[in-house]
């Protein structure tokens, strides 16, 4: 079942946001190779200005995983980070069949 990787990543002020972008293009058109890959999303936040949430979808989680901790993955997300003086968060979820999942049912 396919998985979906919520990435979340605040960026203070326009000097960083030009530094960030080709980084940014780079990771995307190199994660749009990647076996398992299906689909990435951006989206700017509307209540708060400086804040970017993608989310990227893949096959399985053991693809993604495959990804974030490969070296090429890895050295850009290094600079990405430094950039933003903060790390990036990541969040992973499945979609959910047929109302709340079983771990949560007695």
């Amino acid at each position: 079942m396919a998985v979906s990787i919520i990435i979340r990543r605040t960026v203070k002020d326009e000097a960083t946001a030009g530094q960030l972008a080709p980084l940014i293009v780079q990771l995307r058109s190199r994660a749009a190779i990647q076996p398992g890959f299906l689909t990435d999303q951006t989206f700017s936040c509307l209540d708060s200005n400086d804040e970017y949430l993608i989310m990227s979808t893949w096959n399985t989680l053991d693809d993604w995983n495959k990804w974030m901790h490969s070296e090429e993955r890895m050295a850009i997300q290094i600079q990405i980070d430094g950039l933003l003086g903060e790390k990036t968060l990541y969040r992973y979820y499945e979609p959910i069949v047929g109302g709340i999942p079983s771990r949560f049912q007695s």
